[in-house]
């Protein structure tokens, strides 16, 4: 495992191409409503990159067709946008994004409430959202990398929710997946010593039922195995001597 401690230069790059995440993604959320499909989403997202001058992360990698990753309900992580694919009321849905700017990757996710959900989705996705905040929070030099798992574990189970343990979050800097992962389980006091310069994308997924998931004949969409909604929050953090400094957040 080779790890690569981020300058004060690059920690500026990487904060630009956050930044630019954060707007993508609140352009695609603006748009984001009953009726609309998620293609159009993704036209949305393709002609701010532009205008930003930014490299989409997703589009190409491994052949991933789009620039946005697009999860509907129990959709866990990348759903590929489409022209069929609408959006309803009622639904929740999930964006993940990434882009290079300079060199320097950003990547950021965040799951939509589309118009008025039921009072369990909700409570599903502020567990989640919360579970992200726990995470960045312990993310200090005198914590461990499994520390971050457990903040989001622990805070999720005693919900009733469940961690989806397929995926993981990751390293981040000159290439989007870097070490360590970064997995959204673990034990307390155990794993990598956190250290200044440390940059990680954290991201929990979370199911309402079984962490269980599966993926779908177009290989890349992966879904609850128990058809149970998901949830998925995602921040680029950089470990810092003090406070951690979430760079995807404007």
């Amino acid at each position: 495992m080779k790890i690569y401690l981020k300058t004060r230069e690059e920690i500026a790059k990487l904060r630009e191409a956050n930044l630019c995440v954060a707007e993508v993604l609140d352009a695609v959320e603006a748009a984001a409503r009953p009726g609309v499909s998620t293609y159009e989403l993704d036209v949305v997202a393709a002609r701010l990159c532009k205008k930003l001058a930014v490299e989409p992360a997703f589009l190409g990698y491994h052949g991933y067709p789009a620039v946005l990753c697009t999860s509907l309900n129990e959709e866990v992580v990348h759903g590929i946008p489409r022209k069929d694919r609408v959006i309803r009321e009622g639904d929740i849905l999930s964006v993940d994004f990434g882009a290079f700017k300079h060199g320097y990757c950003g990547d950021a996710a965040r799951t939509l409430a589309i118009g008025t959900i039921t009072a369990d989705a909700r409570r599903l996705l502020e567990a989640t959202r919360e579970a992200l905040d726990r995470a960045i929070g312990v993310c200090r030099p005198d914590k461990r990398l499994q520390d971050v798992g457990w903040a989001i574990q622990s805070h999720v189970e005693k919900q009733g929710f469940s961690v989806v343990r397929t995926f993981v979050g990751h390293g981040i800097g000159q290439h989007m997946h870097e070490d360590p992962p970064v997995p959204n389980y673990g034990e307390p006091g155990r794993g990598l010593r956190l250290k200044p310069g440390l940059v990680l994308a954290i991201e929990p997924m979370v199911n309402a039922g079984g962490s269980d998931v599966e993926v779908l004949a177009d290989q890349w969409t992966a879904v609850t195995k128990d058809h149970s909604l998901s949830a998925h929050f995602e921040h680029s953090v950089v470990v810092t001597d003090g406070e951690p400094f979430v760079l995807s957040r404007p």
